[in-house]
């Protein structure tokens, strides 16, 4: 992510209950940063995205080389924010009853029962979810959108919160199914999880020589300093960031101006505009604002538009990315004053 990171440390864990206790939601989810660090070394400005996503009920898709800690950081902002996390592993025999759920009979009352799949949680991991054939991918993403499970016409609906965070690894692409641009459109977010720094990598190998165990979060102190009850009160307020006629202008704008990029043969569609707003003011109101500004539209609009956008090939031959052709968009369409 680009721009500031508004995550700003803290104090102690807060249970508040009304639209007045608004700013002590965002102080809970301002101690997320120390929270996750100590188990997660140098990514913050994931955490912040994570945060956002939660705050907009939207998905995240999560890139990075393996053994940068992707299911760690899930399992960290899980328990930092009292949620209840699980994680899929998706491979090429997985089947969309193993994602969803499925009636089993049971022989001693001779009827069907069923039983819940893995997105039955808060906070799921899909872990490479570009390994798995689309069929068993579509029926993750049909409860991404429909939040529900049906089974023989009745409708089980998913916990709240709920959003998906879908890792795939920028490397290893034999034997993958790439997801398709449609799908890719239903994430919020796309976020990359970078390799840590000198000092970082050695933060890690200490922890670990002192003793860390990544299965054992509570051993490593991280406990829950925000809950369900503050991100709801969050994502109230959040509700209530305003937008100038100025602001919503630009917005519409950026995301013409990809639709007219000539490097790219898919710029972002309406629904990456609606995605733009509603990161825009989650980022807002993390920052202590209650209106969204032309720096905070574009301190998120890379993690919020990039996987929404497609090169023509010739322009990939010549180098150009998908970053390359935002960060011109950015410099070129007029900022309103």
């Amino acid at each position: 992510m680009q721009g500031g990171d508004p995550v700003q440390d803290g104090g102690g864990p807060v249970r508040s209950g009304g639209p007045g206790h608004a700013d002590e939601a965002r102080a809970a989810l301002h101690r997320l940063r120390t929270e996750v660090a100590k188990a997660v070394v140098g990514q913050d400005a994931v955490v912040t995205g994570m945060v956002i996503a939660l705050l907009c009920r939207g998905h995240v898709l999560l890139e990075g080389v393996p053994g940068v800690a992707k299911t760690l950081l899930v399992r960290t902002i899980a328990a930092a924010l009292d949620l209840d996390s699980k994680r899929l592993q998706f491979t090429p025999d997985l089947m969309p009853g193993d994602v969803t759920g499925s009636l089993i009979f049971d022989p001693r009352t001779a009827a069907f029962t069923f039983r819940e799949g893995p997105v039955f949680t808060n906070l799921l991991l899909a872990d490479e979810i570009n390994r798995t054939p689309p069929k068993t991918q579509a029926a993750l993403l049909e409860v991404m959108e429909e939040r529900q499970v049906s089974v023989e016409g009745n409708r089980r609906p998913l916990p709240d919160p709920f959003i998906v965070a879908a890792t795939q690894n920028p490397v290893e692409y034999e034997g993958t199914y790439p997801l398709p641009e449609a799908q890719l459109d239903r994430f919020l977010l796309h976020l990359t999880m970078p390799l840590p720094n000198r000092d970082e990598e050695l933060g890690v190998l200490r922890a670990h020589h002192a003793g860390f165990d990544p299965r054992e979060l509570a051993a490593a102190g991280v406990r829950p300093v925000a809950s369900p009850a503050d991100l709801a009160l969050a994502r109230a307020a959040v509700s209530r960031v305003g937008v100038a006629e100025s602001v919503l202008g630009y917005l519409v704008d950026l995301c013409r101006a990809t639709r007219a990029a000539p490097a790219l043969e898919l710029g972002a569609s309406p629904r990456g505009a609606i995605a733009l707003l509603v990161t825009a003011k989650a980022w807002a109101w993390l920052a202590g604002r209650d209106h969204v500004t032309p720096d905070d539209v574009k301190a998120i609009a890379r993690p919020t538009l990039r996987h929404r956008l497609r090169l023509r090939p010739e322009a990939e031959l010549e180098g150009v990315t998908t970053r390359s052709v935002l960060d011109a968009v950015l410099n070129t369409v007029p900022t309103p004053r």
